[in-house]
């Protein structure tokens, strides 16, 4: 809604092979109209392997995301997020690229269980060589209450890989963990990040989602719904 403020943050830890690596990634959510959202996202990064340590503010990424429709058949409630990652990190940890992005999202319920089906795209903005201009990503991801406050995701996802010297094998990649409603305007969650296919780190993380409240529209106060996943 215009002017909910929401704030997504979290630490995780990466380890694959003797890299190791600790972000500490934040979204700040912003409503702009009804069905319109802005979000800034960024990332305090450090790691290290045998090519020395590397620590630093990671790039910052703005992005839209629009709510087309919220009752679509076979696609339920369906958005697309614009966005644009901008080469504002530290040179350390950041590829020094600008990248825009498309993702296209697919929510549904079947009974309690809420079914998320993404897909994005990704292009160089820049004419950088030996880097691959374009890639794309998938992920199929399903959430659902366990036991009162308690719950729990679980998710697959995917990057194909990408052509070019500079290119990436394919990824397949699975998280999960449980989530905690605190309040209905805090929630907490945990998980792990498990590779099933191709040089995808293992990983843990721990997060909360906090609907802070409203900016404008409205005298401002402890929000009423639950956050939004």
């Amino acid at each position: 809604a215009p002017g909910w403020i929401e704030l997504e943050s979290g630490l995780e830890f990466d380890r694959a092979g003797d890299l190791r690596a600790f972000s500490t990634p934040n979204t700040l959510k912003l409503g702009l109209a009804h069905h319109l959202q802005l979000e800034l996202t960024t990332a305090w990064v450090n790691s290290s392997g045998d090519s020395g340590t590397a620590q630093g503010m990671g790039d910052l990424v703005l992005a839209v995301k629009w709510r087309l429709a919220d009752s679509v058949p076979l696609l339920g409630t369906f958005a697309i997020q614009p966005a644009i990652r901008l080469p504002t990190g530290a040179v350390a940890v950041s590829p020094d690229a600008t990248i825009g992005s498309l993702l296209v999202i697919s929510s549904n319920h079947l009974g309690p269980v809420e079914l998320d089906v993404n897909l994005g795209f990704f292009f160089r903005l820049d004419a950088a060589q030996n880097a691959p201009p374009l890639s794309n990503l998938w992920t199929f991801s399903a959430g659902s209450a366990v036991y009162g406050p308690l719950g729990w995701v679980l998710e697959v996802y995917g990057f194909p890989g990408t052509g070019s010297a500079a290119g990436t094998a394919p990824i397949v990649g699975l998280l999960t963990g449980p989530t905690w409603v605190i309040r209905p305007w805090f929630v907490l969650d945990g998980g792990v990040i498990i590779p099933l296919d191709g040089p995808q780190p293992h990983a843990a993380y721990v997060g909360l989602t906090w609907n802070i409240g409203r900016a404008w529209g409205a005298p401002a106060g402890a929000p009423l719904s639950a956050p939004s996943r």
